[in-house]
């Protein structure tokens, strides 16, 4: 698993043991960020979810501002902080070893750009969409990345939030959300 492009290009990510953890294929990986290409420069980025925080590291290698990276495990938070401390992001990155819809409950700050990749098995992912956009979690002219199972159906949301796109990658799938900007119409 490699840095695609930036100022951390082709930098080699370490990746957690055992199968707790289902990193982004390096295809969905180019997908989402072909897709994001013009919307990530100075954006503030939430990796919820983390696991190894390749997705956060990649927005912070294209020029992202910064990037909060949540995951459970300790494991996992420790990978995440050793992968910024290889790739130079560690003075532009914070990363919080806890649950992440108790960190979504506490947090007062709002983000451009958020990643959301969790576990498969629950409604962990429909319960964290509908969060951030009860508490605003989302900046106005924000984006969320939702990776799910192609079977699984993500919930519209009500304006000013809205689907911007769905891609289709094998098995998996990736929804947009966006949120329009204060003079942009729904």
């Amino acid at each position: 698993m490699r840095v695609i492009t930036g100022t951390a290009r082709g930098r080699r990510l370490g990746e957690l043991k055992g199968q707790e953890t289902r990193p982004t294929t390096g295809k969905v990986k180019e997908g989402i960020f072909s897709a994001l290409q013009f919307e990530i420069e100075e954006r503030r980025v939430l990796d919820l979810f983390a696991g190894t925080g390749q997705m956060g590291i990649e927005a912070l290698s294209r020029g992202a501002r910064s990037c909060v990276f949540v995951d459970r495990r300790k494991d996992a938070a420790q990978l995440v902080r050793d992968n910024l401390a290889v790739c130079g992001f560690a003075d532009r990155a914070q990363v919080i070893c806890g649950d992440a819809m108790g960190y979504l409950s506490s947090l007062r700050a709002q983000f451009d750009l958020i990643f959301l990749d969790p576990p498969y098995a629950d409604d962990t992912l429909e319960r964290a969409i509908a969060h951030i956009a009860r508490f605003d979690i989302l900046a106005s002219g924000g984006i969320i990345v939702a990776e799910c199972p192609m079977d699984k159906q993500l919930p519209a949301l009500s304006a000013p939030y809205r689907i911007h796109r769905e891609y289709r990658y094998g098995k998996i799938k990736v929804t947009v959300y966006h949120r329009d900007g204060e003079n942009e119409d729904a």
